[in-house]
């Protein structure tokens, strides 16, 4: 048996996604799609394969090139699309006399090729077209005895009996006859030479595929469902469902300020052998109840590395180190989908707002602390900077335009309306970016440090949403921490806190109190900005209205910090922060 993929098209109906990557080498739990189906040819006696390339063809190419196949595997580039039936019959060289297999790249499916192969060598048909029923995008009228009798609709042959409708799955085997049928060096679909062969009184039969998982990916969605149709129970199994897993179910759960999707998942597990995820025989042989939790990024549009890359490779490192975060079960940063450890709902703004004991309080907040003085410096050991999304370490461009730059454009301009000149700003940003770097304790800083980003269960604290993470003052994280508007601590709290933080860090690594001080005042001012920033974008940009109730914290917090430095800094800065207090 020889075979042929076909991988040519524009794949216009995954845009923007295909415009980077042919949609043969959309990864499937991390493996190309045209990997797993040239393996599933192989495993099914086919001696050799070609594949059609137009798109991105250098890119199929070049992966091909690092493969290494157990039977020849070779393309066949075509300048101007020719369609299916016209690129079968471009490698008409390449068939012999024996009839030959024709698959789709767009497909995920456990058809047993072989076993297709040998039905249609049993039966004296030039064709047989694989089907399925997806009630979705059924399609294909076929007679009661299983032959061909309408495509698209358009009827060919009046029908004898019952008849159903089906889906073709991509899958065919054609005898070289049917080549005859093609027109040679033009646009042709296969489906134009069925018509032709079926006119001339030749039968088209089918193999139904009743008992097989088939999926087309040929959509966003459609892909997105495979692939985590694919992951779930094998992220299960990873997780420590070593008795297999059943009937997984899948409810989101509240987002917060990004634009990741968060899910939960529930599978029964027990030891049901062949029952299928969603099938209702899975409830018979319940064993219990186990959770993960699932985030979707989205599909990837770049190459260049995204928040997801960030998201694995630094969680996975702080999981290394010990620190406490989600242990990541299995992940595929092109479709988007990680799936994780779940640490319940509880965080710790819920678990402050319930607490009317300071001194319970202080006990919650100097653990928090002794895990991130851990962090800082554990993780900061082996820490790739190439790991980190959009820059690499915490230094004044990044304090200028994601901390200053931010506050101005979409808190000053998009949430109030003013309209400030960031160029008159620019010197006192960039004094305010130096001092706060002036007096860094170096480490591994967490970026986000806030009371909703630390989960609480067992009546021990987590971290998460550490994508992004990179080196930095140690001082940022625990300004994050303590100037926190989900929480608003004291003042005095907050003094006390950060002279903890000093006491528990000072065996640890040298450096003077004062200057330590000095920068966590710097980048309280900072974060204080980027807080700012971010509750203007998301509350007017985003709609997410929830977030404007704690700007009035986060503003008082600003003025308190710049109206007790020392001196007269920041002047401008100090005008506009008074007049939008006043309002």
């Amino acid at each position: 048996m020889k075979a042929m993929i076909l991988t040519a098209g524009l794949g216009t109906r995954l845009l923007p996604f295909t415009q980077n990557t042919p949609k043969a080498l959309f990864p499937m739990a991390g493996r190309p799609i045209l990997d797993i189906i040239i393996h599933s040819l192989q495993q099914a006696g086919c001696k050799s394969i070609i594949i059609n390339t137009h798109h991105l063809q250098q890119k199929i190419d070049s992966f091909l090139a690092e493969q290494q196949y157990t039977i020849p595997v070779v393309t066949r580039y075509e300048p101007i699309l020719l369609g299916t039936g016209g690129a079968i019959k471009n490698v008409v060289d390449f068939w012999d006399d024996n009839p030959f297999l024709v698959i789709n790249s767009d497909i995920i499916s456990d058809i047993d090729l072989e076993k297709v192969y040998t039905y249609h060598l049993n039966h004296p048909y030039p064709v047989t077209m694989v089907l399925h029923d997806d009630p979705k995008i059924n399609t294909v009228s076929v007679s009661k005895d299983n032959f061909i009798i309408d495509f698209h609709g358009q009827v060919i042959k009046a029908s004898l009996g019952e008849e159903k409708t089906l889906t073709f799955t991509g899958i065919q085997v054609l005898d070289p006859e049917v080549l005859s049928f093609i027109p040679e060096n033009t646009f042709s679909s296969i489906i134009d030479a069925y018509r032709k062969l079926m006119l001339a009184g030749r039968k088209i039969k089918v193999y139904y595929s009743k008992n097989n998982d088939w999926k087309d990916i040929g959509t966003p969605e459609r892909y997105k469902e495979a692939v985590y149709e694919t992951m779930a129970p094998e992220a299960f199994k990873k997780a420590g469902s070593d008795d297999g897993v059943n009937n997984i179910k899948r409810v989101c759960l509240k987002g917060d300020g990004s634009d990741r999707i968060w899910y939960r998942l529930t599978a029964e597990s027990g030891s049901g052998e062949g029952i299928g995820v969603n099938s209702p025989d899975a409830r018979k042989k319940v064993v219990a109840n186990r959770n993960l939790v699932m985030v979707d990024h989205g599909i990837k549009t770049q190459s260049a590395a995204s928040e997801i890359d960030a998201f694995v490779t630094i969680g996975r490192h702080l999981h290394d180190k010990g620190i406490p975060v989600p242990e990541i079960y299995l992940y595929d940063t092109f479709s988007g989908w990680v799936f994780m450890e779940d640490l319940g709902d509880l965080n710790l703004q819920e678990i402050v707002q319930k607490t009317r004991c300071s001194s319970q309080l202080i006990l919650y907040y100097q653990s928090v602390i002794d895990l991130l003085v851990e962090m800082s410096i554990s993780a900061a050991k082996g820490f790739d900077p190439s790991w980190t999304y959009q820059t690499a370490c915490y230094d004044r461009n990044l304090i200028i335009e994601k901390e200053c730059r931010y506050f101005v454009d979409s808190f000053l301009r998009g949430y109030l309306g003013l309209d400030p000149n960031f160029e008159d700003l620019r010197n006192e940003f960039i004094s305010l970016a130096d001092k706060a770097l002036e007096f860094s304790v170096t480490g591994f800083m967490h970026r986000d440090m806030q009371s909703r980003n630390i989960m609480v269960k067992n009546k021990s604290f987590y971290f998460i949403d550490f994508q992004g993470g990179r080196i930095g003052p140690i001082q940022y994280d625990l300004a994050s921490l303590l100037i926190d508007p989900y929480v608003a601590l004291p003042l005095p709290l907050q003094v006390q806190l950060l002279n903890y933080c000093i006491d528990r860090l000072s065996p640890l690594i040298r450096f003077r109190k004062n200057n330590f001080s000095t920068c966590f005042k710097f980048c309280s001012i900072t974060r204080n900005l980027q807080i700012l920033g971010a509750f203007g974008y998301l509350s007017r940009t985003k709609g997410k209205t929830y977030f404007e109730k704690f700007i009035p914290a986060a503003l008082a917090t600003l003025k308190h910090n710049l109206f007790t430095l020392k001196g007269a800094e920041f002047p401008k800065l100090k005008r506009i922060v008074e007049k939008i207090s006043k309002k």
